[in-house]
């Protein structure tokens, strides 16, 4: 992947997080468990989150299908230090968040949504 589109991408996720301030970090993951691109807090492993954010598309997908509840779109895991959030970016990529628990989920969702959208353009 260039350098350039990385770095958008690295952007993009920048924006999440000021659009979304609950958002402690963010991660773009394939679905092999490879990241293309973060802006996760630095004790945060990029390829822990990458390796575990696609087991978890891969378990969310296969859920979806086998309980006939359509395509894959988000999951959300609540621990009690916060959340683990995630949402397609198409059929190849996971847009990975974490927050604070008490953060609200409908605005966090939403700009996930939109972050995806525009970051699908450079995982297709």
């Amino acid at each position: 992947m260039a350098e350039t589109r990385a770095t958008e991408m690295i952007h993009r996720l920048r924006e999440l997080q000021a659009a979304a301030p609950d958002i402690l970090g963010s991660a773009v993951v394939t679905a092999d468990g490879l990241s293309l691109a973060s802006a996760l807090p630095a004790e945060v492993s990029e390829e822990r989150i990458a390796a575990m954010s696609a087991a978890m598309l891969s378990l969310g997908e296969r859920i979806s299908v086998e309980l006939q509840r359509g395509e894959f779109e988000e999951v959300y895991i609540r621990g009690d230090q916060g959340l683990v959030l995630l949402t397609a970016v198409g059929r190849d990529a996971v847009l990975a968040a974490l927050s604070r628990n008490e953060s609200k989920l409908g605005i966090i969702f939403l700009e996930m949504r939109r972050a995806a959208a525009d970051l699908l353009a450079y995982v297709s």
